[in-house]
């Protein structure tokens, strides 16, 4: 199933985040690509929120993975500044993924061989959520 959506703002980005991770369950992963500044971690705010994270979502970037505490186990992984996929691997990212969490990558395209067929994507702004859980 896919579904395609335009964002015009943070606040709207923030919202169409917060749909999705009401939908979300154990073991989903959502990966995000887009430019700097698209919105993605604006959506993943959203997205938290939904997931009954109480702190605010704020960008992994220099620590590459912020585990959240709601519902379930949220781990917000950002993959901009990873060198290889070997360093992504030593942070049990796969763990991650198959655990009884739900897995956030943004900058997704740089981790395409470990992201699983499963996992629900976006594009920033104009979205489009492919959801393959079914």
């Amino acid at each position: 199933m896919s579904a395609k959506l335009t964002t015009t703002s943070p606040e709207a980005t923030d919202a169409a985040g917060e749909r999705l991770g009401a939908t979300l369950g154990p073991g989903d992963v959502v990966a995000l690509t887009g430019e700097l500044g698209a919105g993605k971690t604006v959506f993943v705010q959203g997205l938290v929120r939904a997931l009954g994270v109480t702190t605010g979502a704020t960008s992994p970037t220099f620590v590459l993975v912020n585990e959240y505490r709601g519902r379930m186990p949220v781990h917000h992984v950002d993959a901009y500044r990873t060198t290889s996929l070997a360093e992504v691997l030593e942070l049990g990212l796969e763990e991650m993924m198959d655990g009884e969490g739900v897995t956030v990558v943004e900058w997704a395209e740089r981790l395409e061989p470990l992201v699983p067929t499963r996992a629900v994507g976006d594009e920033p702004r104009e979205i489009t959520i492919d959801d393959r859980r079914r």
